[in-house]
């Protein structure tokens, strides 16, 4: 008799061990989902296990029976297969074990996303927009605004040179927020559907052009968080990452005071009289980053979705279409309204960079577009 109680002890022991090291090696699989940082996030994580592992204590019950039920009554030991259509009983009997166990798993379930889908306003909310191909960050309570792009070098892409460690996931303007902070994001698209997936926060909402979905984090612990577009959006999908860099609020606030003085300084700009050489040099910046992708580098375009600039008409004789179209954009086709996304600077910088650079330089009108132009622009239309 205790030699029967010290083996059923050490089987409940290695079983403990086996469900415990099967614990452990879940939350750290790289085949698993990633824990996360955020309440949310370890919350989904745990009813994500608790789900899993009733399925596999189900799974082990229903299999158990059928192979015991397959070797106990089989042919070659003169089993004869009974002579019945149906037990009510026993059906009654897993109709509600397993209707109870729908309910019982349901409970946690709904607990959870009622968490994860709260709408309160958050201390801090930021309105985020997909664009082909990269995101753009609005704090709706200081009035500072940017766009976070792809910074993995083109070498890299083209395989001229190793990838690095971030291989299309850095951009050169990460999301900053603090810590300890509820942070609402408001989720919306320009163009066509993305969708904002950051899985340590357990966030991930799709940006539908016209509508504005929500979600939220507040995030325990400073780092940089990753993710990306997972909206199938274009043919540089892959190209458009998320980077968040979460930090103390005395660092927080120091970031939003630079971006307001720097707003503040790019509005000044629009009054300085800017040369050509001036426009030029920062027409090609802005290129590089907003404008390559579909355009190319050498201005021949990707016809005929992507038409070429160089040689192009409106970029060589017609400076107020060529306004009128990075402004306004040009309705059913990739061609984006840069009017409410970038500052008269830059807009007028990058039309002057494709009227002269290329050949358009020398087969052109030879008008370059200013600041004041893009203002006076805005003033016509009231935009």
């Amino acid at each position: 008799m205790s030699y029967i109680k010290k083996l059923i002890t050490k089987l409940v022991l290695a079983t403990s061990s086996a469900l415990s090291f099967a614990i452990y090696s879940a939350e750290n699989s790289d085949y698993n989902m990633p824990v996360g940082v955020t309440e949310v996030s370890q919350s989904i994580f745990g009813l994500h296990m608790l789900i899993f592992w009733v399925c596999v204590v189900i799974g082990v019950i229903v299999f158990s029976i059928m192979f015991w039920s397959m070797w106990k009554y089989r042919k070659s030991k003169g089993a004869v297969a009974a002579d019945f259509d149906d037990n009510f009983w026993l059906e009654i009997g897993w109709t509600v074990a397993a209707t109870a166990v729908l309910i019982w798993m349901a409970v946690p379930s709904t607990q959870v996303m009622v968490k994860a889908y709260d709408d309160a306003e958050g201390e801090i909310n930021i309105l985020v927009t997909g664009h082909q191909w990269k995101w753009h960050y609005e704090y709706m309570e200081d009035g500072v605004s940017f766009f976070s792009n792809l910074s993995t070098s083109q070498e890299q892409i083209d395989n001229k040179i190793p990838k690095g460690e971030f291989y299309l996931l850095e951009v050169d303007e990460p999301l900053v927020i603090p810590i300890n902070t509820r942070v609402r994001f408001l989720i919306t698209g320009n163009d066509v559907i993305h969708s904002w997936w950051v899985p340590d926060f357990a966030v991930k909402m799709d940006a539908v052009p016209g509508f504005i979905n929500t979600a939220w984090t507040n995030v325990p612990e400073t780092g940089i968080y990753r993710g990306a577009c997972t909206e199938l959006c274009g043919i540089k999908h892959a190209f458009m990452p998320v980077v968040v860099r979460a930090v103390e609020m005395e660092e927080y606030d120091a970031f939003i005071a630079e971006k307001t003085v720097l707003a503040e300084s790019e509005r000044m700009l629009t009054s300085k009289e800017w040369t050509k050489e001036e426009l030029m040099e920062r027409g090609e910046s802005f290129y590089a980053t907003n404008c390559v992708a579909c355009h190319q580098a050498n201005g021949k375009g990707i016809p005929p979705v992507f038409p070429a600039l160089e040689g192009s008409e409106v970029a060589l004789n017609d400076s107020a279409k060529h306004i009128e179209i990075l402004m306004e954009g040009i309705q059913g086709s990739a061609m984006q309204a840069f009017g409410d996304s970038y500052s008269e600077v830059d807009i007028a910088s990058v039309i002057t960079y494709t009227r002269q650079a290329w050949s358009n330089g020398k087969n052109g009108d030879g008008v370059i577009v200013t600041p004041k132009d893009i203002v006076e622009y805005k003033k016509r239309i009231n935009l």
